[in-house]
């Protein structure tokens, strides 16, 4: 191999200096927001730890990247149940203390039972990433977890059990791949969800530098190499041949003829308003990637000229996580990205037709360049009808508690309110201890755990335990939330546009805005399946148009706010679950 020099992220990012104390306001500040983000992971049963890599040392970047997590419904009882991915270490574990990823159930009074072994999930390794979706169209959602090595498909037997279908199905891969980001879109709407699968780097361990061969270094001490010098992997596409096996199309589709490499956050959605979905690809130390669907089985990557590849002043960027949501309610989905110290998180507004505007530095998300960004996403945290951003961060290297001028290896998030002009207000410090307390945070999911209308946070950290980060509201704000059901389409409604219109009372115009049920996003983590908007004072929905992948327009109206409604393709709504606020921890009849 040539010889590794002192790897760094790409050039043009100066490291702010920065002191932790004082630099900002107290977090002691009043809570004017309305709401607060308590952590309340320990006391409601989540109590296994993540192991991933050193916990003051790494030898390879294997151990930097950390795990995503799941909110995931997995007995459809209208409750989200956790799953958290693990990891690995180096130098592995005794026989039967090794670690292994966890599924937790909702016991739908604010606490979890870890179900793990009941449900046959135990499987070790370096755990990457995790995407939901149906597979085989039975009405329960399957799990798909990406590894370094060979990746784990897990058949939801519907009974609380799942198999390990993943050599039998095809998507197992060869074991030399290094899986990161993962999401099931069906992107020739035949009614059979596909899977994308990121690729980070082509690794061996036997031959990968050490920080000592180059010597490696970042700000004068030694690290992890990469991924800078090393080969960057390659991206895979399975089509889903509709008989619970995949079929590698990677080439055929022009996946692997698209430039892009050290694939991380992937999202899968459509960002150009045709009809068909598209896969964004975060890509670390290089220009992202979008593959814009071309409506015949192959894709084109169009990153550089849509305007959505490289930062504003056209540099490539380390990417992480990735995220989508229309939040100037023009009718596109919008990206914000995660990207590497001594930078800034990416927002690209989308102007229509897969024409993106960066629009980072005019929005307010431009200030702060101190923190490591890893998992995000837009999400609507006081229902107020605009979509927010939450950035999960925490530093790549655990060797920066030796200096002094980094903001620390476990970081505080980043809590940006939509001001409903085109900007974003930090409100990190009025957003609760959830929110200030810093942690060393990888991937992070986004769903309503207690199904009390207001959506919560679950992260996944590197060698720690996890936050639940529930959303504790004063707005009286209301909600809908809306869980799809395909016929002609795929059963988990994947890829569908759902299209929520109000009056709010505020405001003098009807209020428009988008969403899609969506596989995967953020950073290597999955979302509720259920759509969320929030709808501020109004007290029902005036019109609900779902776009079903199978083509199908259907309208619903005068819907009553506060509830969860599951709508069955060309049959309307089959089922509502309202909130009792008498009885917020009890199922909904």
């Amino acid at each position: 191999m040539h010889k590794i020099l002192a790897f760094a992220r790409p050039s043009g990012r100066g490291f702010a200096s920065f002191s932790a104390r004082g630099a900002f306001k107290s977090a002691a500040a009043s809570n004017d927001l309305g709401v607060s983000f308590i952590d309340v992971a320990r006391e409601s049963g989540l109590h296994a730890k993540t192991v991933f890599g050193g916990e003051h040392k790494n030898k390879y970047l294997l151990e930097t990247t950390g795990c995503g997590v799941a909110f995931y419904d997995y007995d459809n009882d209208g409750w989200l149940d956790i799953f958290l991915v693990n990891g690995w270490r180096l130098e592995g574990f005794p026989a039967g203390q090794e670690p292994f990823s966890h599924l937790f159930k909702n016991n739908r009074d604010g606490t979890f039972t870890d179900v793990t072994a009941k449900a046959g999930l135990i499987h070790s390794g370096w755990g990457q990433g995790v995407c939901i979706g149906d597979y085989d169209n039975d009405g329960f959602d399957d799990l798909f977890v990406t590894y370094f090595g060979k990746n784990v498909l897990y058949h939801n037997n519907g009974n609380g059990t799942f198999t390990d279908v993943s050599e039998k199905s095809g998507v197992a891969g060869n074991g030399k791949r290094w899986n990161t980001g993962c999401a099931f879109v069906d992107y020739d709407r035949d009614g059979h969800v596909d899977l994308f699968v990121a690729n980070y780097i082509d690794l061996d361990l036997k031959t990968a530098p050490v920080p000592e061969s180059g010597p490696c270094l970042y700000k004068g001490v030694m690290v992890a190499c990469g991924p800078p010098g090393l080969n960057g992997g390659k991206n895979i596409l399975y089509h889903n041949n509709g008989n619970g096996t995949f079929t590698d199309v990677s080439e055929t589709s022009g996946i692997l003829k698209a430039n892009g490499t050290y694939g991380l956050g992937v999202l899968a959605a459509d960002l150009d308003n045709d009809g068909w979905p598209d896969i964004y690809v975060a890509n670390d130390s290089t220009a992202s990637a979008l593959y814009q669907n071309k409506k015949n089985g192959t894709f084109v990557d169009i990153a550089l000229e849509a305007g959505c590849a490289l930062s504003a002043d056209g540099k490539p960027q380390a990417g992480m996580g990735i995220s989508a949501a229309d939040y100037d309610l023009d009718g596109n989905l919008d990206l914000v990205k995660t990207n590497f110290a001594g930078d800034t998180p990416s927002l690209y507004r989308n102007l229509g037709g897969a024409s993106f505007e960066d629009t980072t530095f005019q929005s307010g998300l431009g200030k702060h360049t101190q923190y490591l960004g890893w998992g995000c996403g837009f999400f609507d945290f006081d229902n107020d009808g605009w979509a927010d951003i939450l950035i999960c961060n925490g530093h790549v290297y655990p060797e920066v508690e030796q200096l002094k001028t980094e903001a620390g290896y476990p970081q505080r998030k980043l809590l940006y309110k939509n001001l409903r002009n085109g900007r974003f207000d930090d409100v990190s410090f009025d957003g609760g201890p959830g929110i200030s307390t810093p942690v060393a945070a990888r991937g992070c999911a986004f769903g309503d755990f207690d199904n009390d209308g207001n959506i919560d946070v679950v992260v996944n950290t590197v060698n720690d335990f996890p936050q639940l980060l529930r959303c504790d509201s004063r707005t009286g704000n209301n909600w809908i939330k809306i869980k799809t059901i395909g016929t002609k389409s795929n059963r988990s409604g994947i890829g569908a546009r759902v299209k929520c219109i109000t009056h709010l009372p505020d405001e003098k115009k009807l209020h428009p805005q988008i969403d899609e049920v969506r596989s995967g996003g953020g950073y290597f983590s999955q979302n509720d399946l259920r759509v969320h908007f929030g709808i501020g004072k109004a007290e029902k929905v005036e019109l609900l148009e779902i776009r079903w992948p199978s083509g199908l327009v259907e309208t619903l109206k005068d819907i009553k706010s506060n509830q969860v409604i599951y709508v069955k393709e060309g049959e309307g709504i089959v089922r509502m679950m309202p909130f009792d606020p008498q009885k917020p921890n009890k199922t909904a009849k």
